[in-house]
């Protein structure tokens, strides 16, 4: 009568133990979903930088064909957008960093 108790204990314990060392198949797609807004918004970042620097780039090179009160403008137009995108990606970048924190 002890060894069966023992067995159903150790049984019990085994069977509780791995279901909760196991990811349901809900769990497993929860956190893919989240991973892949994590890698949306991470490339969403990448994206929004890289059209950011095109946009300075292509101030900047209409500043080279103006005159020095316009160049100036136009110049420092492109160091607003680049100050901003950065921020804007950084903000996409850390929205990222809390999705995968919160699987």
């Amino acid at each position: 009568m002890k060894t069966n108790t023992i067995m159903t204990v150790t049984l019990a314990s085994a069977l509780a133990l791995a279901q909760i060392s196991c990811k349901s198949s809900e769990e497993e797609a929860r956190e893919d979903a989240l991973e892949q807004e994590a890698d949306n918004l991470e490339n969403k970042a990448d994206h929004t930088r890289d059209k950011g620097e095109q946009h300075a780039d292509a101030l900047e090179r209409r500043a080279d064909r103006t005159d020095n009160a316009t160049e100036d403008a136009l110049e420092e137009g492109a160091e607003q957008i680049r100050k901003n995108t950065e921020r804007h990606a950084d903000q996409l970048e850390k929205k990222a960093e809390d999705v995968r924190d919160n699987k």
